[in-house]
């Protein structure tokens, strides 16, 4: 099909999910009336070589081998040609029966990544065939990949493809010199690929979205071999890439493979590129927006467009139209509940907020547009984009990518969801703040949350001030817990390194960790270390956060990672081993009595921080506490159903009264509350007023604290003691929420 735009995320990414880029701009270019074509050439390549045609020519172009494991795998490769289909196929979903042969012992073929299969045992022991054949499947893959990497290419990896070229790259000679090279059997395969796609699309622009350094070598492959043989394309590059590290590029010789490379949001920068190469504006009348090219032998920015960049309302709802959404490969490589959903399912990714709320964070780029403009959508805008794609796709999963979704905006998402009774799954990243209370996580996994990601970086509050995070520790747990408790899985970023971190806080800062994992308010944790990265407060005023930037270089190509000095002389990588080992153990709910000294090789000291610290911040509040404390503005909703309402008259030493007797139904179990007649008669009313399933053409909004008062006080007195009375107590426990 030709269209006039051809659009790809070259290899590798992911093996589970299209990255989003390629569909936002192709939904963009859609309400431009804008014809494109899509491809995710990452995916294309993987199927092009995980099958027995590509694994046949794999091994007949395999160099000398070294390792007796590379040994194994090149004796048994009538086993993998043999079965590599089938296992694709699997892990593609399409040939679910045959978990029953793979997780049998005489199936797949095993080298080394299999050796990790005993110790991986306690982990794995309780997981459904299903899951088990996926991970093993999963090892398999892997075997595969070592293979390729020691004998074919070095430069493979199934999420990312000659990372090193890309990354810190002040210089573009390395990356240059590489693509001066002979093709790589990889390289053959994306040519191929590219060009059956470029012969039958017949491109006027040709967008290259990289996001990652692991993407960058083959986008330049991908545009060398289109420069080469069809000049008259013109081609860009833009992504998170370039928006990151490559705001002071200088070299011309990048310009030998591409025309055109944009900063930032891109839809308004392609679209005056669209209207300049289609157009045929004459060049002295051509404007650009945030977009690097070359002119006279020398590299020029310019960014001369008087027009505003577009409202996220205007952007249109990401297009999946053309990728393989049946092709993508369902993963489980490592014992982590959150890296399993990075690679396990097929998620339609969504943003609920352009750039960060929140903002202040000292090692973040919040210097750059796409974290410092912060622009919401608007939460009805938001769903009608979820029931567009999950019609489009037909898939339910989705992933919102903000850099922070918004606590008020999640709110007012779930409760349009409930609205619209539509059934989905979703996760995202959030910060740990207070906003995030019992209630309104209940909703939120209502809605059909089942997972959030946060950075709880430094569990230090010292350094989360230097962080200007915005929370503690003891919120964070709070936090946590609210989440935990409504079933919603938590996963922390963290973080080690910081500048000026002593010694002392790494190891409490560990132990904040491993107690919050035994008190079971985390679920998900990984360790990183700190870098420092020129678009952030910390690589703008170094000074400021006592340490040195290292003799500085300014590149002619990337230029993000600083290197600096600490003051404080300390290497904390020699943390990092004893730091992941004992977060691994932690998420499996082991080894919580042991010494902080057992998980390193170096002499520590003891830790702080007191042993009963998060099992206190986390003790039930007093009566006079949040639950009692409850704004006049915040919204009430109920998301029960109507229940069953009988009336009868109980008398007692000569007395009668009228007694209601309401019984509700939720999914799990029955349960009864008794009130007088009246309060139950209002009791039913309220509750229909604040429903959010029961009259759904009303597009029910709940009522406010004041308005539910104010309508009881219409008949009756004592609001507050009815309303904390044990009938309704026993309601805020099944989904009358106070939000």
């Amino acid at each position: 099909m030709k269209t006039d735009l051809f659009i790809i995320t070259p290899p590798f990414t992911q093996l589970n999910t299209p990255y989003p880029a390629s569909a936002y701009i192709k939904g963009f270019l859609n309400t431009k009336d804008i014809s494109a074509t899509q491809a995710d050439l990452g995916i294309e390549v993987i199927i092009e070589l995980f099958c027995k045609k590509g694994l046949t020519r794999m091994f007949s172009k395999t160099k000398p081998l070294l390792t007796p494991n590379a040994k194994r795998i090149f004796a048994l490769q009538e086993d993998y040609i043999k079965t590599i289909d089938a296992v694709v196929a699997f892990l593609q979903g399409k040939n679910p029966t045959l978990a029953l042969q793979i997780c049998g012992d005489d199936f797949l073929p095993q080298a080394s990544r299999f050796e990790q299969l005993e110790e991986l045992d306690w982990a794995f022991g309780a997981m459904g065939t299903q899951d088990k054949a996926k991970h093993l499947a999963t090892l398999y893959l892997e075997d595969i990949s070592d293979f390729i990497v020691e004998c074919v290419d070095e430069n493979f990896g199934f999420s990312r493809y000659a990372e090193r070229l890309g990354r810190s790259a002040n210089s573009f000679n390395e990356l240059y010199n590489a693509l001066n090279q002979e093709l790589s059997y990889i390289d053959e395969i994306l040519i191929a690929v590219l060009k059956q796609y470029i012969e039958t699309v017949e491109p006027k622009l040709f967008l290259i979205s990289v996001p990652f350094p692991g993407n960058l070598y083959s986008a330049f492959r991908s545009a060398q071999w289109v420069k080469k043989n069809h000049p008259e394309i013109k081609i860009s590059m833009g992504g998170g890439f370039p928006n990151t590290e490559l705001r002071s590029l200088t070299d011309a010789r990048v310009f030998e493979f591409f025309d055109f490379i944009t900063l930032d949001d891109g839809e308004l920068p392609i679209e005056l590129l669209v209207q300049n190469i289609l157009g045929n504006i004459p060049k002295e009348m051509q404007m650009y927006k945030r977009t690097f090219m070359l002119e006279n032998g020398v590299v020029v920015y310019k960014n001369d467009s008087f027009r505003k960049d577009y409202k996220q309302a205007d952007v249109g709802t990401p297009d999946y139209a053309g990728l393989p959404l049946d092709k993508y490969i369902s993963v489980i490589e490592i014992v982590n509940p959150m890296h399993r959903m990075w690679s396990d399912g097929r998620w339609n990714k969504l943003t609920m907020a352009h750039g960060c709320y929140w903002g202040k964070c000292t090692f973040c780029d919040i210097s750059l547009d796409y974290i410092k403009i912060y622009e919401p959508v608007a939460a009805k805008q938001i769903v009608d984009r979820i029931e567009e794609l999950s019609i489009a796709t037909g898939q339910n999963g989705f992933h919102f990518v903000d850099e922070a979704a918004p606590p008020a905006l999640m709110r007012e998402v779930a409760l349009e969801i409930l609205r619209r009774r539509i059934a989905i799954t979703w996760w995202t990243n959030i910060r740990f703040e207070k906003s995030f209370s019992a209630d309104l996580c209940l909703l939120l996994k209502a809605s059909g949350c089942i997972a959030v990601s946060g950075g709880l970086e430094v569990a230090s509050d010292r350094l989360l001030k230097l962080i200007d995070k915005g929370v503690t520790v003891e919120q964070v747990a709070k936090v946590t817990r609210n989440f935990t408790e409504a079933g919603i899985m938590v996963h922390a970023y963290l973080m080690y390194g910081f500048p000026t971190q002593t010694v002392q806080e790494t190891v409490d800062s560990l132990e904040m960790v491993r107690q919050l994992f035994e008190n079971g308010v985390l679920q998900s944790g990984f360790w990183h270390q700190f870098a420092m990265t020129a678009h952030s407060p910390i690589g703008l005023y170094p000074e400021k956060f006592d340490v040195k930037k290292d003799t500085e270089v300014i590149g002619t190509f990337a230029n993000n990672d600083l290197n600096y000095i600490d003051k404080t002389g300390i290497d904390h990588n020699k943390f990092s081993y004893g730091l992941k080992k004992s977060l691994f153990n932690f998420m499996h709910g082991i080894c919580f009595d042991y010494k902080l000294q057992d998980w390193f090789d170096f002499k520590i000291p003891k830790t702080t921080i007191v042993a009963n610290f998060i099992e206190n911040a986390l003790k039930p509040l007093t009566p006079e506490g949040e639950y009692f404390n409850v704004k006049p503005t915040a919204k009430v909703v109920w998301l029960g159903g109507t229940p069953d309402a009988e009336y009868f008259t109980k008398t007692k030493k000569g007395n009668s009264w009228e007694t209601a007797s309401l019984t509700f139904h939720d999914k799990k179990q029955s349960f009864t509350i008794q009130t007088n007649k009246i309060e139950g008669e209002w009791l039913l009313s309220i509750l229909d007023k604040m429903s959010l399933s029961s009259s759904p053409l009303q597009g029910s909004k709940g009522l406010t604290f004041n308005e539910v008062k104010a309508d009881f006080e219409t008949e009756m007195e004592n609001f507050e003691l009815f309303w904390f009375s044990k009938p309704i107590n026993t309601l805020r426990e099944f989904g009358l929420l106070v939000l």
